[in-house]
């Protein structure tokens, strides 16, 4: 849908008046920095999370998670309804092959979630960078393995160099950066599931927490039952359970906006932005140990996301040239 300048056009799927700033260069130029921002707030967010689930102390990891799907739920389903956008929603009830991928990308997202909560508050923040680094390379070789898609030979090199640098890390601590891994490949998996489902972003997910929140719900109330539950035992414990769900809907949010205003490759390299506040976080602020290893590790993933930035953006350059 194409408007002309300084008229407003009306998308009714989204019930919100829209217009194409690619038609004047100052609003092209605006939205940009527009979406940058956006992509900062995002991004950063996501990067000091471990400050607000560190303030849940002893709580179990199992516990938050539960009370983030349902936080999550009813934030993002009030939203879409504050927006009108209940037809998108309802719709997806009609399709069971949809809802069925759903609830399998639901399930990862939710063991996602949950162990990154532990690993927070098991002291493995360090790690949990780390795997946040290495999932755009994992979703690289997803795509190849399970998608067919076609490796370039720096690509390929890419990847090469990261498992050089995880394959160093096991042999030099004698032991699998599990938590690391495990956060790549379950979001590498989570997002190449979710590319099978045509559905918006919000609203996936959206539909992704109401489908595992009866899960959620049981647990909570069989731990209110016995008393091992922390939710209303302080007004402080509460809040907190209550504020994850905000603080896991609104970087989404921001996010959308972002991706509305940047192309995919600016996008790309904010994504960075998170897991360097991750280990910023762990180093200086958390005092986990970051040693020669550890550098190394690092040094060869970082050297393996700079190859595969850099030649992407050279061929998303050279195909808009062509």
């Amino acid at each position: 849908m194409k408007c002309a300048l300084r008229t407003s056009c009306y998308d009714g799927r989204s019930h919100a008046f829209t217009w194409n700033p690619a038609l004047n260069p100052n609003l092209q130029k605006s939205s940009t920095q527009t979406g940058a921002i956006y992509a900062i707030l995002a991004y950063s967010t996501w990067g000091m999370l471990p400050i607000y689930w560190k303030l849940f102390g002893q709580v179990p990891a199992v516990e938050v998670l539960t009370h983030r799907v349902i936080w999550s739920m009813v934030f993002l389903t009030g939203l879409l309804f504050l927006q009108h956008r209940r037809a998108e929603f309802s719709q997806l009830w009609q399709t069971p092959g949809k809802l069925a991928v759903l609830f399998t990308t639901a399930s990862l997202l939710a063991f996602n979630w949950g162990l990154y909560i532990y690993a927070v508050n098991a002291d493995r923040v360090i790690e949990t960078s780390l795997g946040y680094f290495i999932n755009p390379l994992v979703n690289v070789l997803l795509g190849f393995v399970f998608l067919k898609e076609k490796l370039t030979r720096w690509q390929a090199i890419a990847v090469l160099l990261a498992g050089i640098g995880v394959s160093y890390f096991v042999l030099q601590f004698g032991q699998v950066p599990w938590i690391a891994l495990a956060l790549a490949f379950s979001f590498g998996c989570y997002g190449l599931l979710r590319k099978m489902v045509a559905v918006a972003p919000m609203v996936g997910l959206a539909m992704e927490t109401l489908l595992v929140t009866p899960i959620a719900l049981a647990m909570t109330g069989y731990w209110a039952v016995t008393g091992a539950g922390h939710f209303g035992v302080g007004w402080g414990i509460t809040l907190l359970f209550i504020g994850a769900g905000v603080t896991t809907s609104l970087p989404l949010l921001w996010f959308n906006n972002a991706a509305k205003r940047l192309q995919l490759s600016t996008l790309g390299f904010f994504q960075y932005l998170a897991p360097s506040l991750q280990l910023v976080l762990g180093v200086l602020l958390y005092r986990e140990p970051f040693t020669a290893t550890h550098v190394i590790t690092f040094a060869f993933i970082w050297s393996a996301l700079i190859l595969y930035s850099t030649t992407s953006l050279m061929r998303q350059h050279s195909s808009k040239a062509g």
